[in-house]
């Protein structure tokens, strides 16, 4: 019952003040809805990494520098790789070898960057991709070889409104023409634009050059040991799917602290308003508290409740903090579904807690200097105040 009265008079001194409480509550609310937006970039590419890239690509993808060369300036891998991984393809378990030329073109506006993706014809589009398939016209076929012609992911032809038939410039000097469109798969593919490897080569000027070697395996159980054996043989970087999910974890992770450091001022802001509200709070109350002990309540009482307060407040500015973060979820998703066909944000439940939890803790700190303040009213001081 102790406990239950506390919660009762802590949530009566707060609703004496509405306005300072309710402002006090929105400063926590916008400073957690920050951090939940933030954070959630972070869950969302994860989750986008591991269910879309981890069952699509190559087993092995074997380049010169490592997982930065797909976004090198320009391909720098000799073409004579293809020959050296084939002549160990027997004794390796390889099944398949892909040559790939990437090329990036920017923008300002991101809905108009494409990644141009190079791969033989004859193998074509499902040689590195298995999944994908037509929506409109035909995937690229042995014929394509040399011509300027493209298979377009479906994002990528909504963004750059391409249709069959319609022509897409490389450059200043080459353009391709759209043969076909892709159903929408995943949020890789949907982006990429893809190109008989020898035109891009000629367009690019990348002749004899590539990006990057895919290597599928007879048994994928078996990537790690086969990329060990093609790296040491081949003095070349040589990474499995596994591999490029925990360089994606790392990744993440530095991001997330960067973004929780940006957060982390809105916080510090959030908790500094809360501790203003309380500290006013305790001071326009000292009648109030030196009354409370004097019909018995101990200090540690008094502390009690002017921390009941400060959590209060930050119990309620969380929960609307994190509704408030999941509208801000909402339209980050909206903007990249547009953009990439991916859904860039998601609030998880460890997001959850977290939010949960800082936004307690934020309370309890702030509330740590007004408890003890409220806890060392003298009774005769504190009556004697008109």
């Amino acid at each position: 019952m102790k406990t239950l009265d506390l919660w009762q008079l802590a949530w009566r001194g707060l609703t004496r003040r509405p306005v300072r409480t309710v402002l006090t509550a929105l400063g926590i609310t916008v400073a957690v809805a920050s951090m939940v937006i933030f954070l959630s970039l972070g869950e969302g590419l994860r989750q986008v990494f591991t269910s879309e890239l981890g069952g699509i690509g190559p087993d092995i993808q074997v380049s010169l520098n490592g997982f930065t060369q797909g976004l090198a300036p320009s391909p720098n891998l000799s073409d004579t790789t293809t020959a050296d991984i084939q002549k160990l393809a027997p004794s390796l378990g390889i099944s398949l070898i892909t040559p790939v030329v990437m090329s990036l073109r920017t923008s300002l506006d991101p809905s108009q960057s494409v990644v141009f993706y190079g791969l033989p014809a004859a193998q074509g589009v499902n040689a590195v991709f298995p999944k994908v398939t037509a929506a409109q016209g035909r995937l690229l076929s042995a014929a394509d070889e040399g011509k300027p012609v493209a298979v377009v992911g479906a994002k990528a032809a909504s963004n750059l409104k391409l249709k069959i038939g319609s022509e897409l410039r490389l450059n200043r000097r080459a353009s391709v023409r759209v043969t076909g469109i892709l159903n929408p798969e995943s949020g890789l593919t949907d982006s990429f634009i893809f190109i008989p490897l020898s035109t891009i080569q000629q367009d690019i000027g990348a002749q004899g050059k590539l990006s990057l070697v895919a290597v599928k395996l007879n048994d994928p159980r078996t990537a790690r040991k086969v990329a060990t054996q093609l790296a040491r043989t081949l003095n070349l970087e040589a990474q499995t799917q596994s591999d490029f999910l925990s360089f994606v974890e790392r990744a993440l992770k530095i991001s997330d602290a960067v973004r929780f450091g940006i957060s982390l001022i809105s916080l510090i802001v959030g908790g500094l308003a809360v501790a203003n509200t309380v500290m006013m709070g305790v001071f326009e109350r000292t009648r109030e508290f030196g009354t409370l002990r004097a019909i018995g309540a101990r200090p540690g009482f008094v502390r009690s409740l002017v921390l009941t307060e400060s959590l209060l407040l930050a119990l309620v500015g969380g929960a609307f903090g994190i509704l408030l973060g999941l509208v801000g979820i909402w339209g980050v998703n909206l903007y990249t579904q547009n953009l990439a066909g991916i859904d860039a944000a998601a609030l998880t439940p460890r997001l959850t807690l977290l939010a949960f939890g800082i936004s307690l803790l934020l309370g309890l700190m702030a509330g740590l200097l007004p408890a003890r303040t409220a806890g060392n009213t003298v009774i005769t001081d504190a009556l004697g105040r008109a």
